[in-house]
This record gives structure tokens, C-alpha cells and sequence, in this order.
């Protein structure tokens, strides 16, 4: 059955205040809670000094679930968004921002309380990310914010982890999964963050063991969930959640990508070799990049979407 909306995002919206940083500094402010590339929530008075310290910084509308829908809108998907915002000048630009790339953007804005969410995030020199972020009017959102219409007509209904935060917000998740199911639609979860799943660990194993059907998370996150120290000890944990999967639904196929073997009984192995890459040798550049493997293929994608 066709739906109005590819995707519908559920998540924190915010505005990404972005500025480089060095590892020193990352290190000084360790003191005042920053964890090196993760996230740590903040109050209003921390955000100020933060902000304080920072660089020249670039402001834009962001947010985990809301960055995933620009860059869906981006490749021609038709998508919507339930994010709180407060009724103020960020508010307002983050409205904009959403419904100019065509996102459907109609959740109703905070009044005369706390201003729009901010994330203050430092870009260290090797490209990480550490963020610390003031929620602001985004962790207001409420079960009333979540409007069945939308969840009824999109395909999937994505939700951010790091809505888990607060009570009220995390009730409107628990209500978004439940809508997904009464119409029949798919349900897909990004854990976000590790710090995120350590704090909410029991919560996230039952929805993705009793309702995700589209689970995202990288290697730090599924070994967390699953507690283990290991990729390969995370492989092995999700195995049997696969496994049971596969004989619940023998007409399903699944594609994973993996260092190691699942280990299922069905299951066909495709090696993959590494990708050659130009050398690090100013004089394999630029003639020897065009011959590479991996730059061939990135050309090869980028014609693609053009």
C-alpha cells in the first residue's frame, strides 16, 4: 500500500552550533563533564559559558532525527518531522529550515517557556564530534505532540534514542511505536549514542527485540546493548535474534554486513575485498587518485545522483 510520507522522524530538534576545537581543549573541559566524542547534556548556564569559549562557530538546524531527514529530502524522499520547538527566533529558523527542503513540519510551538534546543558541538582535528547539548523546549515534546495521521500514512516511523531523556518524551516514543503497529507500518530506531544506550539499556532490548524492525547503531552502541567488549561478542549476540527472525518469516532475506560470520545455518557468505586508495606520496598525487579503486567508484556514485 502506497503512504503520503516515505519517512516520518521523531527526535530532539535542534540547532548545531558547530566550531573546530583542539584535543587540549576537549581534554580541560573533561573536568566540567564533556566526554571526547560522545554527548553530554548540559544546562542553560553551561551552554552560555560554553558558547563563551568557542570558536567562530556555523549555526544550522540539526538534530539527530532531523539531520536524517534533510539528507532524506535530499535524495528526493518525501518525509515529515515531530520535533518541539519553543516560539522564539531559533524556533522559527528551524521551522523554516524544515519545511524548505520539503520536510512536513506542524508541530506546535512551545509558548513562554524554556527557548529551542541547542547542541554546542566541537570538531577535534582527527573529524570526531563531541557534542553537549542544552534540550531546551525539544524534551517537551508530549504524547499529544505525536500526530497518528502522519505515523498512519508514512512507510516507516523513525525514531531518535536520544528522545529517551526525559519522561514525557519518552512516553510520545512509547506511543509512536504503538501507532506503528495498529496500522501496520515499520518502526526503525538509531540508539544514538552509547552513553545514550547505557543509561536506557533494559528499554531499548525490549523495543528492539519485541517492536524495531529497523535497527541502526554502530559498533560502540550494539556492544553496549548487548554488554559485551567485543564486535565479534555483538555478532554473536544478535545472531540469534536473526535466527529466530528467519524461522518466523522463511521467505525473508537478510543482508548484513559483517567482519565475521553469523553463523546461521542459512546463511551464504559474499567476501568483499578492500577497496585500493591512492598513496599517501605527494607524487601519487593527483595522477595516481583517478586509478585507484575507491576513487574510481566514488566518481562512479557521484554521477550517479547527479
Amino acid at each position: 500500500m502506497m503512504t503520503k510520507y516515505g519517512v516520518t522522524a521523531i527526535g530532539n530538534a535542534i540547532v548545531d552550533i558547530l566550531a573546530p576545537a583542539t584535543d587540549a581543549f576537549i581534554d580541560e573541559q573533561a573536568v566540567n563533564g564533556m566526554q571526547r566524542n560522545g554527548m553530554t547534556l548540559i544546562d542553560a548556564a553551561r551552554a552560555a559559558e560554553l558558547y563563551a569559549l568557542m570558536g567562530p562557530a556555523t549555526e544550522m538546524s540539526g538534530g539527530s532525527a532531523g539531520n536524517t531527514m534533510a539528507a532524506y529530502a535530499s535524495f528526493g524522499g518525501k518525509g515529515a518531522y515531530i520535533g518541539k520547538v519553543a516560539d522564539d527566533q531559533l524556533g522559527k529558523v528551524f521551522q523554516h529550515d524544515m519545511r524548505a527542503i520539503g520536510v512536513e513540519f506542524s508541530t506546535p510551538p512551545l509558548q513562554n517557556a524554556e527557548p529551542t534546543a541547542q547542541c554546542l558541538i566541537l570538531v577535534t582535528p582527527d573529524a570526531h564530534r563531541t557534542m553537549n547539548t542544552y534540550l531546551g523546549a525539544c524534551v517537551q515534546l508530549t504524547p499529544a505532540d505525536v500526530d497518528e495521521d502522519l505515523i498512519a500514512n508514512s512507510a516507516i516511523t523513525y525514531l531518535e534514542g536520544y528522545l529517551f531523556d526525559k519522561p514525557d518524551a519518552k512516553q510520545a516514543f512509547f506511543k509512536a511505536a504503538e501507532l506503528v503497529k495498529k496500522h501496520g507500518r515499520k518502526l526503525a530506531l538509531t540508539l544514538s549514542d552509547s552513553f545514550c544506550v547505557n543509561r536506557y539499556r533494559e528499554e531499548f532490548l525490549d523495543l528492539v527485540t519485541n517492536h524495531v524492525d529497523i535497527l541502526f547503531a554502530n559498533e560502540a552502541e550494539i556492544m553496549a546493548l548487548f554488554q559485551v567488549d567485543t564486535v565479534e561478542a555483538a555478532v554473536a549476540a544478535v545472531a540469534p535474534l536473526l535466527g529466530a527472525l528467519l524461522e518466523a518469516c522463511p521467505q525473508l532475506q537478510l543482508l548484513a554486513t559483517s567482519r565475521i560470520r553469523l553463523h546461521l545455518g542459512v546463511e551464504h557468505l559474499l567476501p568483499v575485498p578492500p577497496l585500493s586508495v591512492p598513496g599517501h606520496h605527494p607524487q601519487h598525487l593527483p595522477e595516481g587518485c583517478a586509478e585507484s579503486d575507491a576513487v574510481v567508484l566514488f566518481v562512479e556514485r557521484a554521477r550517479q545522483g547527479r
